[in-house]
């Protein structure tokens, strides 16, 4: 099935989605990686507040290349989620509704998908030159230090994803060479 969704997603939307649904996602996503995940933990252990907002939020796994003139952002392809998933259920309990990556996820990443109704979407690995297309902003909005693993702000029209993992635990890599 194709399916439509606009930014910020709720549990009304993440609980309609089922592993295996092709969705084109519209608004805004938020771009994050392994050092600004590392970054945002410490803050939390801190008792300092996030520089985005995680409610109802989706954030994408990837580090893009140097954009080339005339165009938004460079190659945007997906990071292997795994490298989060330490991180993840931490920032799942605080709100966060949907990742978006490659690659499979731990059990307590999994668990915590259920707990809060989220869902974890995938990217095409190899295809960043076409998934850039598919973004019409981009800004850096905290730790600019990092570079390509700063974490930015996106601006989306009709991006691309599959959810892998749904709301209710279905996941559509167990399911891959089965039947």
């Amino acid at each position: 099935m194709e399916i439509s969704i606009t930014t910020p997603i709720n549990e009304e939307v993440t609980c309609n989605l089922h592993a295996g649904d092709m969705c084109y996602i519209n608004g805004t996503i938020y771009v994050a990686r392994d050092a600004a995940h590392k970054r945002m933990d410490e803050a939390l252990d801190a008792g300092s507040e996030l520089p985005l907002e995680l409610k109802d939020n989706i954030i994408y796994y990837m580090g893009p290349s140097p954009a080339r003139e005339g165009h938004v952002i460079g190659s945007a392809g997906p990071t292997t989620a795994s490298r989060m998933d330490k991180y993840t259920p931490r920032l799942l309990d605080l709100g966060l509704k949907g990742m978006i990556g490659k690659g499979k996820r731990s059990p307590e990443v999994i668990d915590a998908i259920i707990r809060n109704k989220a869902v974890y979407f995938a990217a095409i690995g190899g295809a960043g030159a076409l998934l850039s297309k598919a973004i019409t902003a981009s800004e850096v909005i905290a730790y600019d230090d990092l570079g390509a693993e700063a974490i930015r702000k996106l601006t989306v029209k009709d991006f691309p994803v599959i959810v892998v993992i749904d709301t209710f635990g279905n996941n559509l890599y167990a399911n891959v060479g089965k039947g």
